[in-house]
């Protein structure tokens, strides 16, 4: 049963720092280097100088985690961050477009109590890497906060704890931020005992699969269970608890987008080399040559709606290749993945991955490759090649044109709940739900 709770956050005080859009920022993983410099321009109170502090005017021997907790507590003392009077939870609507369309997305954010993963009623997707960890360790150890929401979905059910906050906050006029995608991001503070009351007994028959966050979770138990191992906390201290930020998996705008590969470190190959790869596992056509032609491709993928159905492009000879799987490629799959689930094979990461680039291609261990969502961005790096700095993502560029890319489409929240609830882990970037949630709306300290 998931545990939430109300309690008191530390935000930024407008009537100090201006307009609420010009202190907030992205999550620390999907800031760039120019991202990270433009939002230190535009106001000195910005989080980035939290989340993702660059180093700038470090005293001799001084971290960045030190010169972030050292802002924080310069923030609180200015009267710049102040802790709410009262214990809240916090309702947060984005509303967005995609294609066209406009979405709002609602959830809340609340205090939730830890359980390793495995052992309760709290569950990841993807697999994590222990050098982020140790990142965001050391951060959240200096700054003795969460500075960012998890982001977690839960099963909903008739008498939603969403429903129950949202009329407690009607009529009510939010705090808002616009961010640079344009997305509306807005806050209601509520302190109502009963409508809390409600919202957490009505959760309590639910569990929650980790969205996004996957680091900070299990950084926020490692955190508690070192506390605790060394001091004598009372039962219920903060540090039990972690911010997550809670939406139903039947919201509508609950959105996932694709998360597109462009490899590195591939060796050359023509398109008649890779259907000649994968002529056994897959049904191939060439679709075309051009990098324009990635719409259309992507078109292809999408009216199909099958995961299984990849689309590549292969750069020595400009070409594109729709791979559709045969039973080959599924018993294939099957007999490398004989550990994991039928949903687990099926996915379209999965397949990309552990058959075709592991297994029929015989990659071995190559650099991470670039992550893309958005068609157009991988028109124009396919284009332009591969960065000399460190992407949205952490991973560094090698100044390369990409070799080789792969269109596949995105895990599904079902995929996410039966796979979170199997103990199994999704290949990373699997899923993209959008848009991201925003740091700085509210901080959740741990004392």
């Amino acid at each position: 049963m998931a545990d939430i709770q109300a309690f008191r956050g530390l935000r930024f005080d407008l009537s100090k720092v201006g307009s609420l859009s010009d202190v907030v920022a992205p999550p620390y993983d999907v800031i760039s280097v120019q991202d990270c410099a433009e939002l230190y321009e535009k106001n000195e109170f910005n989080v980035v100088r939290l989340i993702l502090n660059r180093g700038d005017k470090l005293l001799p021997d001084q971290t960045v985690y030190e010169r972030a907790a050292e802002h924080l507590k310069n923030w609180k003392n200015d009267g710049i961050l102040r802790p709410d009077g009262v214990g809240a939870i916090y309702v947060y609507h984005q509303t967005f477009n995609v294609d066209g369309i406009e979405y709002t997305r609602r959830g809340f954010i609340a205090r939730v109590r830890i359980e390793p993963f495995g052992q309760g009623s709290i569950y990841p997707h993807e697999k994590t890497h222990s050098k982020v960890k140790e990142d965001r360790y050391r951060l959240m150890e200096a700054c003795n906060s969460n500075l960012s929401p998890i982001f977690g979905i839960y099963s909903d059910q008739e008498g939603s704890p969403q429903s129950m906050l949202d009329l407690a906050i009607e009529d009510r006029t939010p705090l808002t931020a616009i961010d640079k995608d344009g997305v509306r991001h807005d806050l209601w503070m509520v302190t109502d005992a009963n409508a809390i009351a409600a919202a957490a007994q009505s959760m309590g028959a639910n569990s929650i699969y980790i969205a996004d966050g996957h680091h900070r979770y299990e950084t926020a138990t490692s955190i508690r269970d070192f506390r605790r191992e060394r001091e004598d906390l009372e039962p219920d201290h903060p540090v039990d608890y972690t911010m997550i930020m809670c939406v139903g998996m039947d919201d509508p705008g609950l959105v996932v987008l694709p998360t597109h590969r462009l490899f590195r470190g591939v060796r050359p190959m023509t398109s008649a080399k890779l259907i000649d790869k994968l002529n056994g596992a897959f049904d191939c056509e060439v679709v075309g040559t051009g990098v324009g032609l990635a719409g259309e491709c992507w078109d292809a993928v999408q009216v199909e709606g099958d995961q299984s159905t990849l689309a590549f492009y292969c750069r020595e000879d400009d070409a594109w290749v729709l791979a559709r799987i045969r039973l080959e490629g599924v018993e294939m799959m099957e007999g490398l993945a004989e550990k994991k689930s039928e949903c687990w094979q099926s996915l379209g990461v999965a397949i990309l991955h552990e058959l075709v680039m592991t297994h029929l291609l015989s990659g071995g261990e190559l650099p991470s490759p670039r992550y893309v969502h958005g068609i157009e961005e991988v028109v124009s790096l396919l284009q332009s090649g591969d960065g000399n700095e460190r992407d949205a993502t952490g991973q560094q560029g090698t100044g390369d044109y990409f070799e080789l890319a792969c269109l596949v489409m995105p895990a599904t929240v079902a995929d996410v709940k039966s796979i979170s609830e199997s103990g199994e882990r999704m290949p990373a970037k699997s899923t993209y739900f959008y848009p991201k949630l925003l740091s700085g709306l509210v901080i959740n300290p741990l004392d």
